[in-house]
């Protein structure tokens, strides 16, 4: 089975409808961290400042965005297929890189490693594609149906633990990005030998900013959720939305979440370049 398999999987890597779709997978996960950068600038600067018009400063808030625009549902069904397209590129590098595990040792910690991150990424993007669907159906209840889902969990035997087990996850990732982008990691996904000196230079120092200041974001959300799930108040551990609207209250709460929303749009410059200059 194995034997048969292998030929199908290097074929759909190989596929260029499917490099295609990943493509612009990437290019729409650009839009929504532009997006979010926007609304995070919203919160910080807008009337109130501890609105975003209603919207969440997340990804669902994103998605808001596009729904209400003159061309919503038709931009929201076309980030879904590429979304989804991104997501069965994912599959497919799990199934062709990871269809045996090496012998106990370095080796095997690092291909465990590797197989954890394609994995989590590939669910991250089919979630991001099941969110458009659904603001493409006109569901809208994203922020009110993680206060139910946080609320749900903390009343588990056991509940607390598990969400704070989840927010040292979220943690653990935003320590990862910060590490890659500190390390300048990510120039192994994009090819830029061909792209003008200066301009490499820019993309690169651009890309590095957006994953150290998006890993911030990330350890930012997991320590307020983790403290939402200490004290039991669900409606802070809503991810990045109640994370950014905690330090919205703050006294360097503007200035914050304008770092914040330039770490976004610097991030969604490296998404571009991947989309533009893939490797391979």
């Amino acid at each position: 089975m194995a034997e048969e398999v292998a030929p199908a999987v290097r074929r759909a890597a190989r596929s260029p409808a499917l490099r295609h779709t990943a493509r612009a997978g990437l290019l729409g996960y650009a839009l929504i961290h532009l997006l979010v950068a926007w609304l995070a600038l919203q919160l910080a600067w807008g009337p109130g400042r501890a609105r975003t018009a209603g919207r969440s400063a997340d990804s669902a808030g994103a998605l808001d965005v596009l729904a209400e625009s003159p061309l919503g549902d038709g931009l929201l069904w076309v980030l879904a297929a590429s979304l989804a397209g991104l997501c069965l590129w994912q599959a497919v590098e799990v199934l062709r890189h990871h269809r045996g595990v090496p012998p106990p040792g370095p080796r095997r910690r690092e291909a465990l490693g590797q197989l954890g991150k394609t994995v989590g990424t590939a669910l991250l993007y089919g979630f991001l594609a099941v969110s458009a669907v659904r603001a493409a159906l006109g569901d809208r209840s994203g922020r009110r149906e993680e206060e139910e889902t946080v609320r749900g969990v903390l009343g588990w035997p056991g509940g607390q633990v598990l969400v704070v087990a989840v927010a040292l996850v979220v943690v653990g990732i935003g320590a990862y990005h910060v590490r890659k982008g500190w390390r300048s990691d990510f120039l192994g996904e994009i090819e830029l030998s061909t792209v003008a000196p200066t301009l490499r230079a820019l993309t690169h120092r651009a890309a590095q900013a957006g994953f150290v200041l998006k890993g911030v974001a990330l350890v930012l959300v997991g320590a307020v959720v983790g403290w939402a799930a200490v004290t039991v108040d669900a409606d802070s551990a809503t991810g990045l939305d109640g994370a950014l609207r905690t330090v919205a209250t703050s006294p360097v709460g503007p200035a914050a979440l304008t770092v914040v929303a330039t770490g976004l749009a610097a991030f969604a410059v490296y998404l571009l370049a991947r989309a533009r200059h893939p490797v391979g």
